[in-house]
């Protein structure tokens, strides 16, 4: 389905975002990946296939520079997975509000500022595209704290919801223009961000590896389907949240005094 696309992939130096890139290759597909650390772009770009760029994503010009060397490399961007990530604990203050300026503001830009970025650059160009059917393809890789929440981090869980607020805002304004936008939400990986955390083995909420994540997507895409759900259990929590929401958040706060520090993402 995809063979001779160009992918173009951020935050791809390993875990998910790698995972996507070799299933794309697998695929046929010409993919370009970026990552802010160069030594770990380039080793994992020669170990897959792929084309190797750095990209700060916080830095909209980074972006733009970055889809502009993919294209050039590989042709026009059909697919765009906007991957990198980022997640800071409430500290200092140890409260909802008490995380850092910096941290916030870094947040906002990797999480949910690259993905505006991505979209400035390659929406106009998309819309123009004569072909018929799919013009392009926008994932946007969120979380299951984007529908829910994480505990001990503010941060990441309002990110989150707006990266899942964005992706939705695209899909809508663009279905009619051929575009098709795609959300990620898992829950636990194993990552570098799942790093140093007790690892749930069993179970719905059990840790999945980055693999089966990208399976999620192709099979997502296979269906042109907007959310996808690594952990299909989230669904199942999503909708309970919606159906009673005060219920939602006790449980949450359950969990969030009992929980043992050690189920906490290394944020």
């Amino acid at each position: 389905m995809y063979s001779g696309q160009s992918i173009a992939i951020t935050g791809a130096g390993g875990g998910i975002g790698r995972a996507m890139a070799e299933k794309f290759i697998a695929e046929g597909a010409k993919v370009a990946i970026s990552d802010i650390n160069q030594e770990l772009v380039e080793k994992t770009a020669a170990e897959i296939g792929a084309s190797a760029f750095v990209c700060d994503v916080a830095r909209e010009e980074d972006i733009a520079a970055f889809i502009k060397a993919a294209e050039a490399a590989n042709g026009p961007i059909d697919v765009f997975v906007s991957n990198a990530g980022v997640g800071f604990p409430d500290e200092p203050g140890g409260h909802a509000a008490g995380g850092s300026n910096e941290s916030w503001e870094l947040s906002w830009q990797i999480n949910v500022m690259s993905s505006v970025y991505a979209g400035r650059s390659l929406i106009p160009g998309w819309k123009k595209r004569g072909q018929e059917g799919v013009k392009g393809r926008f994932v946007v890789v969120a979380s299951a704290a984007g529908l829910l929440a994480q505990v001990y981090s503010g941060s990441y869980t309002t990110t989150k919801h707006a990266a899942v607020g964005f992706a939705e805002y695209m899909a809508i304004m663009h279905k009619n223009d051929g575009i098709k936008v795609h959300c990620i939400c898992p829950q636990y990986v194993k990552t570098n961000m799942t790093k140093g955390m007790a690892e749930i083995k069993e179970g719905p909420d059990k840790h999945l590896e980055p693999s089966d994540v990208a399976d999620s997507l192709f099979a997502a895409m296979a269906k042109d389907e907007f959310l996808v759900l690594p952990h299909p259990v989230i669904k199942d929590y999503f909708q309970a949240k919606a159906a009673d929401h005060d219920q939602y958040i006790g449980g949450m706060a359950y969990r969030a005094k009992s929980m043992d520090k050690g189920h906490i993402p290394n944020l």
